[in-house]
């Protein structure tokens, strides 16, 4: 032990020797592991952001579509009437014949303006029963969800999704408020928390589309009807849809694929138009952790090359050492030291180097996601093992480069080094 502390004191005197040229070397390691532990946290944080939203939706859940088809009869050329999508008898369907299927919900879209004052917004107005709220996961920040009696006594009553509430009432409680959806005037009775974070940025209910609103489905039926009519330049468009969406909650993961299936094959069985969609969040997650896994593997190929190349700059740097340090490897060869000796130095050597670059590239590595959610307002997720790893390679790097240079350094022949000028 005493003689390798001695070896290694040694070595990191030789490098000081040369300060600017063995900062200078370091720096290749360091952006090699700082581009391996940023590039791969930016990947983690983005592919974890994106499963989440798909975990939003429920990894149990298979969610079936209205869509619209592309070409359809019209009855003539000022009024066109359109009727497609999910039915009443998909849903029974679903609910009452498919094994698997522990509960379903439907959803019904209408498109209404919604309307506070003199503030006015079209969010998405989705009438639905109680169990939406336990199926798809939805947290309420205040109040209460829909109930079974208001489903039956058709109640006007709504809960707001919080960038809906902020938006209609910034400086009051929303709570209790009468809310004009349509021609009627429903009374807010719970509010959603949101999908993200309340530091991100929420959906614009100003927009033609932004933000949720829930009502009970027998009284959007009741009020708002299956019908959308849209008036453009004289003429009517009608379309008629009784489902815009099914939710069917599987029992378990491993029956999701069979009951996705069934739902097709019911689908395309039932349906003479190609006017719905099958989507399946626990197929949509796979698909996202093999994509998270493939784009990782890329990301950490491109940043090895900025290893590789501060491997190479090593070796260069300590060829050239061997040179002008072949006086002192003759000297040292002559007094009684051994090959391993002289390995052993030059090994030191690039294992310091590349250790001082490895460990800078890492806390530079953690410092790059740090700036870039603070500034480019992007998830980034680190992980300690990335980091572990990287700083691992760059040690090895630094070893499997510096083996050559000390082997030659080893196997020079004493006289013929000490005659070296």
């Amino acid at each position: 032990m005493n003689s390798l502390w001695r070896t290694v004191r040694l070595g990191i005197s030789s490098l000081l020797l040369h300060k600017l040229r063995s900062f200078l070397t370091t720096l290749g390691v360091l952006f090699g592991v700082a581009s391996v532990v940023a590039m791969l946290a930016v990947g983690e944080g983005a592919s974890e952001k994106a499963q989440d939203q798909i975990r939003q939706l429920g990894s149990r859940n298979v969610i079936l579509r209205s869509t619209k088809p592309e070409q359809k009869a019209v009855s003539d050329e000022k009024t066109r009437m359109l009727s497609y999508g999910l039915t009443r008898d998909d849903f029974e369907r679903v609910a009452v014949t498919f094994p698997g299927v522990k509960r379903t919900v439907p959803v019904l879209a209408a498109a209404q303006e919604v309307r506070v004052g003199g503030k006015s917004c079209r969010p998405k107005v989705l009438c639905t029963t109680p169990q939406f709220q336990d199926v798809v996961g939805r947290i309420l920040s205040a109040g209460r969800f829909i109930l079974p009696q208001d489903e039956d006594a058709r109640s006007l009553i709504c809960v707001l999704g919080y960038d809906v509430a902020r938006y209609l009432f910034p400086f009051e409680e929303a709570l209790g408020q009468q809310v004009r959806i349509g021609d009627h005037y429903f009374e807010v009775v719970g509010i959603l928390v949101p999908r993200g974070p309340l530091g991100e940025s929420l959906a614009n209910p100003s927009s033609e589309s932004g933000g949720e609103i829930f009502v009970p489905l027998e009284t959007g039926r009741s009020y708002f009807g299956e019908r959308q009519i849209t008036i453009r330049s004289g003429s009517r468009d009608i379309q008629e849809v009784q489902l815009h969406e099914i939710i069917a909650e599987v029992d378990s993961d491993e029956n999701v694929p069979f009951v996705a299936a069934a739902c097709r094959a019911m689908l395309v069985r039932e349906h003479d138009d190609k006017d719905y969609e099958v989507m399946v969040p626990l197929e949509l997650l796979m698909r996202a952790r093999e994509t998270q896994r493939i784009f990782s593997i890329v990301l950490a190929s491109i940043a090895g090359i900025s290893l590789l190349v501060g491997g190479i700059g090593i070796m260069n740097v300590m060829l050239a050492t061997v040179t002008e340090r072949t006086r002192e490897i003759g000297i040292r060869r002559a007094l009684g030291a051994r090959r391993r000796h002289i390995v052993t130095q030059f090994l030191v050597e690039t294992t310091v180097l590349s250790g001082c670059g490895g460990a800078a590239g890492v806390a530079v590595g953690l410092l790059i996601p740090w700036i870039i959610e603070r500034t480019a307002d992007l998830e980034t997720q680190v992980s300690p093992l990335s980091a572990i790893l990287a700083f691992g390679i760059s040690v090895g790097i630094g070893v499997i480069f510096g083996l050559y240079p000390a082997w030659r350094a080893a196997h020079m022949d004493p006289v013929e080094a000490l005659r070296h000028e």
